[in-house]
């Protein structure tokens, strides 16, 4: 089962307060169905969840005037079947055969929580969201420019901005930034959905916190490693071409210490010097030494 049908299936428990926000839901369902029209009014879908809630809005308005037809990509195509049904069903909500543009009707919306309702009923019909795993993406598609333009305003006024893409001839509004996408699931009624969501955030930040620190620690192991080999590099040189006794004593001391002693630190290399050195003389000594080494190449 993929998110974005958890997320439908916990919307389909939320329960309004009123009935005009009822209706506001039941009208985001039917208005972003496949068809709202005064012939038919028709939805494609693959949740069976959804379907269900669909059919029985359906024969609560249109007295069982509906047919249910499987597709063999395993979607359910739910329509009215009587075109006085769907006539009755599409007047009900302000709508008229003589409208040339399907725009939303904000009569429609009788109180504030009428819009949130609203949204619920359009995302079960024609929104998608990607699991938090692969990513963070919610978008709702919309098939006509108009209703798209009306539908961003229903967004907006409840203080989320939405983008706007046109893809495969459908108008998508879509939204990628994980705290606002929690934010909608929370406004719509998917409280849990929206926690899955924060902790699977979490989780993949603290992944790749470790991540970058494990790669910087070993980038860094890798460069102290380089560096010593460097080193050593240097100090056979000087001893096969002049031999280490052409080095002034303090360079000639450290010298012996890296060689004598593989991995240890610049830090630990001091502690073993006499006098004992900083961290930073240690490694200005060594440098010194690489440059001699230089030199003689």
């Amino acid at each position: 089962m993929s998110f974005s049908t958890d997320v439908k299936n916990e919307l389909l428990g939320v329960a309004n307060s009123s009935q005009c926000c009822d209706k506001a839901q039941i009208y985001g369902l039917l208005l972003f169905g496949k068809s709202f029209s005064a012939s038919e009014i028709s939805i494609s879908l693959e949740n069976k969840s959804v379907a269900s809630y669909y059919k029985k809005v359906l024969d609560n308005y249109a007295g069982g005037s509906f047919a249910i037809k499987s597709s063999s990509a395993e979607k359910m195509k739910i329509r009215t079947i009587n075109k006085a049904a769907a006539r009755q069903m599409y007047e009900s909500f302000g709508y008229s055969e003589k409208d040339r543009s399907l725009r939303i009707n904000w009569a429609n919306f009788t109180c504030e929580n009428c819009y949130v309702a609203f949204l619920r009923g359009s995302f079960l019909s024609c929104g998608t969201i990607t699991s938090p795993d692969k990513g963070y993406h919610l978008e709702f598609s919309v098939p006509f420019l108009n209703l798209c333009k009306d539908f961003k305003r229903v967004f907006i006024e409840l203080g989320f901005e939405p983008k706007q893409v046109t893809r495969n001839g459908y108008y998508i509004l879509y939204f990628k930034d994980s705290e606002m996408i929690e934010d909608l699931l929370t406004a719509m009624g998917a409280v849990n959905s929206s926690l899955e969501l924060m902790s699977v955030k979490v989780y993949k930040d603290v992944r790749n916190n470790i991540n970058r620190r494990t790669n910087f620690e070993t980038a860094n192991l890798d460069r102290i490693v380089n560096a010593e080999n460097e080193q050593k590099d240097a100090i056979r040189i000087i001893q096969s071409k002049v031999g280490l006794n052409a080095l002034p004593v303090e360079l000639r001391q450290v010298a012996l210490l890296r060689m004598e002693n593989d991995g240890l630190s610049l830090r630990e290399l001091g502690e073993m010097c006499s006098p004992p050195l900083s961290r930073s003389g240690v490694n200005h000594r060594l440098k010194k030494i690489v440059e001699f080494s230089n030199d003689l190449k």
